[in-house]
C-alpha cells in the first residue's frame, strides 16, 4: 500500500488569535473585577458601611411668637420630599448632572466612556463620569481623596443604594444631602440661602442655577459671580431642553426672568444672636443625642427692623462720619431680649460686639454717678456749679469747652456737663458709683479713680443696656436673658424659665428723682432727636474721649433699648455723638416697637422737699451742721447765704430765673472742704 503523505498543520490566522486573547483577557479581566467587587463588597460589609448615617441632631430656634429665626445641624433631617417640588427642579439637576439617571444601575459605562473620551480630546479633565448616585455614594460614606480605592467603593456603594432604594428615593436623598455652596447642605437650604424662599418656590431660572452649582459651588455662587452663575445655568436650561423636561417657550421665559440673589456678603444680623443663643445652650442642657427646639424672646419684627435700621444709617453716613460698626441691643422690662445686632455685617465680621465688645460708656456713665448723689441726699434741683476742675492731675473739661456757672443737676444732666458730673463724682466717692452700677446690671470691673464718673471703664452694651432697664420698670434689677423653654423633638420639656428678676435696687423717691432727670435728656438735652409720639421717655447719650464711642441708652415703660456705634480699631470718629446716628436708629427701632401700646408715665414718684431752706450742692445746712459739730461753733464762719441769680443768656434759654432755686455759695471749713 501506498504511504499517505503527511498532513500539513493549518497555520492559525492572526485575526483568530487575536480574538481569542481578547477573549481570553475579557474573561480574566471579568474574573478579576468580580473578585474585586467582591472584596470590596465584602470590607465593606465587614466594617458596617452599607447603612445610610444618620444626620447630626440639629437644633431649631424659635422666635417669641414661634416663626423659625434659625436651623443649626440637621433638625428636621431630609425633609425635602420630591414629590413636593416642581418637577424641573429635580429634572434640572438630572439634565447637567446625569441624564441617563433613570437607565443605568448606579454605574453608567456609556457616560464613563464618553467623558473620557471628551476628556482626551480636550487634553484636560473636563467632565466626570460618576453618577448621580456614585456623587451621593461619595457624599454619604467617603472622603474627598482621590484614590483608585476610593473610586473601586464609590462604584460598589453606588450599586448597592440601586439595590436598596428606588430611583426618586435616591435622588430625593441626593438632593437632600448635596453641597450646593455657600454652606448649604440640601435643596432646602440652598434655596433658601440663595434666594430666600423655599424651594418649592423656586423659578426654572432658579432651579437652573442652582443645578448649576453642583459642579463647582464657589465658581458658579450666583451671589458672588453672578456672570458665571448665568452662563452656566443657561447651559442647564438648554440641556433641560434637550432632554425633553421644558420647551424652548420655557427656556427663552427662564433666560428673560430676573432672579433676586441675596447679597454675597448679606447673612441676617439674626446670626449674632443665634450664636450667642447655641452658646448658652450648655448652661441649660446636658449632651442630647436629639434633635432640639429652643423657644427665645426674640421678636422677629424689632429683629430685621433693627438690623436694618443699623446697617442703612451706616451705609448713609459712616463714610463721611468715619464710623464703620455699630450694635444694638433691645429689652422688655423683664430682660427678655427683643432684639440684638452684633455688628453691621455678619458675613464680614462675626463678632458680636453686643455681648462681647467693651466699650468707654462716656457719659452714659454719668446715670450712676447722678443716682448715688441722688441716694446721697441731692436732688434734680441741687445747684451746683459748671467751672473748671482740678482733680489731683485731672482736669475734664466740657464737651463744648464752655462753663455756665451755677445749673441745676436737672440741667446739668440733660446738657451732660462734664464738670458737675466730676464734682459729683468726688462728693459720693468712685467706691459709691461703682457699687451703684454693679447693683444695677453692671458686671465689668469698674476703675476707682476720679475719671470713673466720665465713663472710662470699659463695658458692653449688652450689660449698659440692661442696667438702664430698673429705670424702666419700677426699681428692679434684671439679668437679661434670650431662652425661654428647651425641649427635645419629642416634646420633653429640659429648660423653662422661672424667676422674676434680682429684686428691687431703686427706692421709688430715687427712682422718681432719676427719671425727672433721664427725662430731661430726651425732652431738652442732647438726645432730643429720639423723641417721638407723645411717649414717656428718658434716656442718656453717651460719647467718649475724641468721639471714639458713641452711645443712646433710652427708654420707655414697655422697653429700654441701647444702641452704640465706632470702630473695631478705636480710631476716631469725625464727632460722632451718641444724640447723632445712636439716637437716630434708636429712634427707628423704638417707633415700631411701640406701633399700637398706649402711651405710660415712667414709675417713680420724687418726695417735695420737706423744708424750703436752700438746697446746698452737696448737702443740706442741717446735715453739715450735723456731721461737722466744730462747724456749729465756728463764728468766723458765716452762715451761708443764697445770693440772687443772675438771667443772663443761659438763664433765658432753659427758663432759669428769679423763682428757681436759690444758688448757694459753697464755702471752705477749715480743713479744706465744701459745704
Amino acid at each position: 500500500m501506498r504511504a499517505e503523505p503527511p498532513r500539513r498543520k493549518r497555520r492559525r490566522s492572526l485575526l483568530g488569535w487575536l480574538v481569542r486573547f481578547i477573549l481570553a483577557l475579557g474573561f480574566w479581566a471579568a474574573a478579576a473585577g468580580v473578585a474585586t467587587f467582591a472584596f470590596v463588597w465584602f470590607t465593606l460589609a465587614q466594617n458596617g458601611v452599607f447603612q445610610i448615617p444618620e444626620r447630626e441632631p440639629g437644633i431649631l430656634i424659635l422666635a417669641s411668637d414661634g416663626t423659625e429665626l434659625a436651623q443649626r445641624g440637621t433638625f428636621f433631617g431630609d425633609s425635602v420630599n420630591i414629590e413636593a417640588l416642581p418637577d424641573y427642579v429635580p429634572n434640572a439637576i438630572i439634565a447637567i448632572e446625569d441624564r441617563r439617571f433613570y437607565s443605568h444601575h448606579g454605574i453608567d459605562p456609556w457616560g464613563l466612556g464618553r467623558a473620557m473620551l471628551t476628556n482626551l480630546r480636550g487634553g484636560r479633565m473636563s467632565q466626570g463620569g460618576s453618577t448621580l448616585t456614585q456623587q451621593l455614594a461619595k457624599n454619604l460614606f467617603l472622603s474627598p481623596e482621590r484614590t483608585l480605592n476610593r473610586k473601586l467603593q464609590e462604584a460598589v456603594l453606588a450599586v448597592w443604594l440601586e439595590t436598596k432604594f428606588s430611583k426618586d428615593e435616591i435622588l430625593q436623598l441626593y438632593m437632600n444631602r448635596v453641597y450646593f455652596g455657600g454652606g448649604a447642605n440640601g435643596i432646602d437650604k440652598a434655596s433658601r440661602a440663595f434666594y430666600n424662599k423655599g424651594p418649592e418656590e423656586l423659578t426654572i431660572m432658579e432651579a437652573a442655577t442652582l443645578a448649576g452649582l453642583l459642579k463647582a459651588p464657589s465658581s458658579y455662587n450666583p451671589a458672588k459671580n453672578p456672570e458665571e452663575a448665568r452662563q452656566r445655568a443657561t447651559l442647564v436650561l438648554q440641556k433641560m431642553v434637550e432632554e425633553g423636561y421644558i420647551s424652548e417657550a420655557d427656556r427663552q421665559q427662564a433666560l428673560a426672568s430676573a432672579t433676586n440673589t441675596t447679597p454675597a456678603d448679606y447673612v441676617p444680623a439674626t446670626q449674632y444672636a443665634v450664636d450667642w443663643i447655641v452658646d448658652q445652650l450648655p448652661l441649660f442642657t446636658k449632651d442630647t443625642k436629639e434633635s432640639l427646639v429652643v423657644e427665645t424672646s426674640l421678636d422677629t419684627v424689632l429683629q430685621l427692623k433693627a438690623e436694618a435700621s443699623l446697617r442703612k444709617r451706616l451705609a448713609d453716613n459712616g463714610k463721611k462720619l468715619n464710623v464703620s460698626e455699630g450694635a444694638l441691643v433691645m429689652l422688655d422690662a423683664t430682660g427678655g431680649v427683643k432684639a440684638l445686632v452684633g455688628g453691621r455685617s455678619y458675613k464680614k465680621s462675626q463678632f458680636n460686639r453686643a455681648v462681647k465688645a467693651k466699650r468707654q460708656p462716656g457719659s452714659a456713665f454719668k446715670t450712676f454717678v447722678y443716682l448715688a448723689a441722688i441716694e446721697a441726699g441731692y436732688r434734680p434741683e441741687t445747684v451746683e456749679v459748671d467751672e473748671p476742675i482740678r482733680i489731683g492731675n485731672w482736669t475734664p473739661e466740657n464737651y463744648t469747652q464752655r462753663y455756665l456757672g451755677p445749673v441745676t443737676l436737672e440741667t446739668a444732666f440733660a446738657l451732660s456737663i462734664n464738670t458737675v458730673a466730676a464734682r459729683l463724682g468726688q462728693a459720693v466717692t468712685p467706691a459709691a458709683i461703682a457699687a451703684v452700677a454693679h447693683r444695677l446690671g453692671i458686671v465689668s470691673q469698674l476703675g476707682t479713680d476720679a475719671t470713673l464718673a466720665l465713663g472710662t471703664s470699659e463695658v458692653t452694651p449688652l450689660e449698659l443696656t440692661s442696667a438702664f432697664v430698673p429705670f424702666a420698670n419700677g426699681g428692679y434689677a434684671v439679668e437679661p436673658y434670650v431662652v425661654t423653654r428647651i425641649y427635645t423633638k419629642s416634646g420633653k420639656v429640659l429648660y423653662q424659665r422661672q424667676g422674676d428678676g434680682l429684686g428691687q435696687v431703686i427706692n421709688n423717691n430715687d427712682l422718681g428723682a432719676m427719671n425727672i432727670l433721664l427725662r430731661a435728656v430726651v425732652r431738652e438735652g442732647t438726645a432730643t432727636k429720639a423723641e417721638f409720639g407723645n411717649l414717656d421717655i428718658g434716656g442718656k447719650t453717651g460719647t467718649s474721649q475724641d468721639y471714639r464711642d458713641a452711645w443712646f441708652i433710652g427708654f420707655t415703660p414697655y422697653y429700654v433699648t441701647g444702641v452704640w456705634m465706632g470702630n473695631d480699631d478705636n480710631s476716631p470718629t469725625k464727632k460722632v455723638t451718641g444724640g447723632s446716628l445712636p439716637a437716630l436708629v434708636w429712634k427707628d427701632v423704638m417707633e415700631e416697637a411701640h406701633k399700637g401700646l398706649e402711651p405710660r408715665v415712667l414709675p417713680g414718684e420724687m418726695q417735695a422737699p420737706q423744708t424750703d431752706e436752700p438746697v446746698y450742692a452737696d448737702q443740706t445746712p442741717s446735715d453739715a451742721m450735723e456731721n461737722d459739730p466744730q462747724l456749729s461753733n465756728e463764728e468766723d464762719v458765716p452762715e451761708a447765704q443764697p445770693r440772687k441769680r443772675k438771667r443772663g443768656l443761659f438763664a433765658r434759654i432753659f427758663g432759669i430765673g428769679e423763682n428757681d432755686p436759690p444758688i448757694i455759695e459753697r464755702r471752705p471749713r477749715k480743713d479744706g472742704t465744701l459745704y
